[in-house]
C-alpha cells in the first residue's frame, strides 16, 4: 500500500476550495476504498519522526493529496496558522445519549444502488458522523484519524456559519443587506462589488472574474489560495499575500442579482464586512456571538492568512460534537443550552429559501428545486430540510420535520459534493424516516 501515499490522486484544491463546481459532477476516477485509504492503516504521520514517505507537509504540497487528505483535515493546525475561537467559560451542553442502531437502514442511491447507512459512511469516506434526534445523540461514528475530541475542517460549512453572523448583525440593525458593499468597506470600490448589495453577496448572485475550475491551473482560484496560504505560494509567485490584497484584484464578470453563482471569494468578502460592522476578528465575533453561548466542549479554530485574517471562505475547523450543536442551534431556531443565541427570524429566513429560478440556473443535476439564502443550502423538500455543504463531503443536514440534525466531517477524494450527493441525500431522507418511526 506504500504506492498510496506516493500517488498524487485527488487535487491540490481540494483544501483551499471552500465549495465545488457543477463541472466536477463527473464519473471520478478508481481510488482506494475508504479502508485501503485509512490513514492509520497505511502509517500516515507514524513515528518519531514518521518515515519519509509517509511524512505529510504543507511546503511541497503532500498534505493535500489523497490519501494523505485523510490524516491532514483532522490535524490543520500542526500543519498552518490558526486563530482560535473561544469557547467561553460556561459548562459544556449535555448532548443527552439515547444510542440506535442506525447503521442497517436501507436506502436506494440516487444511481440506483441499494445500500445501507453503514455502506454510505465507508462510500462517501466519512471521518466521522453524528446523528441528534430531538436532541438527543442517537449515533456517533469515527473512522481514519478522526476523534470526538480533534478537531476536522469543515471547509465551506465555514460559509454558512459567516452567513449566519452576517444575517445576526443584520437582526441588530448593525448590517442593513440593502446597502451596497462600499458602504462598509469602502476598499472595494472599483472592483467587481463596487456595484454590489450585501444581499447578493449573502445569496451569492454576484457577478464577477473567478473561476473555482480545478483543472484550470489559470483559475484564480489558485491564486486566491496562495494569497490566504492555503497553498505554499512557490519561489515564483509574485501575486497578493492576503485575503484583503487579493479581493480588492477582483474585476467584474457578468451583471449582479441575476443568478446563483457558487463563489469561494463571496464568502471572503462578506467576511471583511462582518469584521468591519462587528469591529473585531472573525474568530472573537462568533465567540461572542454564538460559540461561547452553545457549551461547546472545545475552542473552534480557523485558518489564517500571513496577516492573521481568518479564512470565511473554508477555514473553520471545529469538533464533530459542537458542530453538532450549532446544528442543534439552528434545528431550534436560535435557541440551545438554555438560551436563545441567535434571533429566530434569522433562521426563518434560511428555512424559507432564496431565489429558486437564480439557482436553477446554476445547472446542479443532483440539486433540483433547492435554493440558497445566508449561505445556506435550501432544499425545499417534503421535510423542509437546507444544509451547510462543504467540498469532500462536509456536511451539516437540518431536517426540521424529523427533528433531526446530521453532521458529517469526511476526506472523500473527490472534491464536489456531486460525488457523494447521489448517497448522502438519500441516506439522510432514509435516516429522518427511520426516526420518525413510532
Amino acid at each position: 500500500m506504500r504506492h498510496h501515499i506516493r500517488s498524487t490522486l485527488g487535487l491540490a484544491a481540494g483544501l483551499v476550495v471552500g465549495g465545488f463546481s457543477p463541472a466536477l459532477a463527473q464519473t471520478p476516477p478508481t481510488f482506494p476504498s475508504a479502508a485501503d485509504s485509512d490513514p492509520a492503516r497505511l502509517g500516515i504521520m507514524r513515528g518519531f519522526p514518521p518515515p519519509a514517505d509517509r511524512t505529510v507537509r504543507f511546503d511541497n504540497g503532500s498534505g493535500y493529496r489523497f490519501p494523505a487528505t485523510r490524516w491532514t483535515f483532522s490535524n490543520m493546525r500542526q500543519l498552518v496558522p490558526t486563530a482560535a475561537v473561544w469557547r467561553g467559560e460556561a459548562p459544556v451542553a449535555a448532548l443527552p445519549p439515547a444510542e440506535r442502531d442506525l447503521g442497517g437502514i436501507r436506502f436506494t442511491s440516487l444511481d440506483g444502488k441499494a445500500m445501507t447507512f453503514e455502506e454510505a459512511l465507508a462510500g462517501t469516506y466519512a471521518d466521522g458522523i453524528l446523528v441528534l434526534h430531538r436532541g438527543q445523540l442517537v449515533y456517533e461514528r469515527y473512522f481514519g484519524a478522526l476523534n470526538a475530541h480533534r478537531p476536522h475542517i469543515a471547509m465551506s460549512l465555514t460559509k454558512s456559519v459567516v452567513g449566519t453572523l452576517a444575517a445576526v448583525l443584520a437582526a441588530q440593525g448593525k448590517l442593513d443587506p440593502a446597502a451596497l458593499v462600499t458602504r462598509y468597506v469602502p476598499e472595494m470600490a472599483g472592483t467587481a462589488y463596487a456595484d454590489a448589495t450585501v444581499r447578493q453577496v449573502m445569496d451569492m448572485t454576484i457577478g464577477v472574474q473567478y473561476s473555482e475550475n480545478y483543472a484550470d491551473p489559470n483559475a484564480e482560484v489558485w491564486n486566491y489560495a496562495r494569497a490566504g496560504g492555503m497553498l505554499p505560494a512557490g519561489p515564483n509567485y509574485q501575486g497578493p499575500r492576503s485575503f484583503y490584497d487579493f479581493l480588492t484584484q477582483l474585476r467584474k464578470e457578468g451583471e449582479h442579482g441575476q443568478a446563483f453563482a457558487y463563489k469561494t471569494v463571496n464568502a471572503e468578502v462578506l467576511a471583511w464586512i462582518i469584521r468591519r460592522v462587528g469591529d473585531q476578528s472573525m474568530a472573537d465575533l462568533l465567540s461572542s456571538e454564538i460559540w461561547s453561548k452553545l457549551g461547546a466542549e472545545g475552542d473552534a479554530f480557523f485558518m489564517v492568512d500571513a496577516i492573521g485574517t481568518e479564512s470565511g471562505g473554508g477555514g473553520l475547523n471545529t469538533t464533530l460534537r459542537d458542530l453538532a450543536r450549532f446544528g442543534e442551534m439552528m434545528r431550534n431556531r436560535g435557541r440551545f443550552n438554555g438560551q436563545q443565541i441567535i434571533p429566530a427570524a434569522v433562521v426563518e429566513d434560511i428555512e424559507r429559501g432564496g431565489d429558486r429560478g437564480h439557482f436553477a440556473k446554476a445547472g446542479y443535476a443532483t440539486l433540483p428545486g433547492w435554493s440558497y439564502r445566508n449561505m445556506w443550502w435550501v432544499s425545499h423538500n417534503e421535510h423542509g430540510a437546507y444544509m451547510a455543504r462543504g467540498i469532500h463531503g462536509q456536511s451539516i443536514y437540518v431536517d426540521p420535520k424529523a427533528e433531526m440534525v446530521i453532521v458529517r466531517y469526511a476526506s472523500h477524494p473527490v472534491a464536489a459534493n456531486a460525488a457523494n450527493d447521489p448517497i448522502s441525500l438519500p441516506a439522510y431522507m432514509a435516516v429522518a424516516k427511520a426516526l420518525m418511526q413510532p
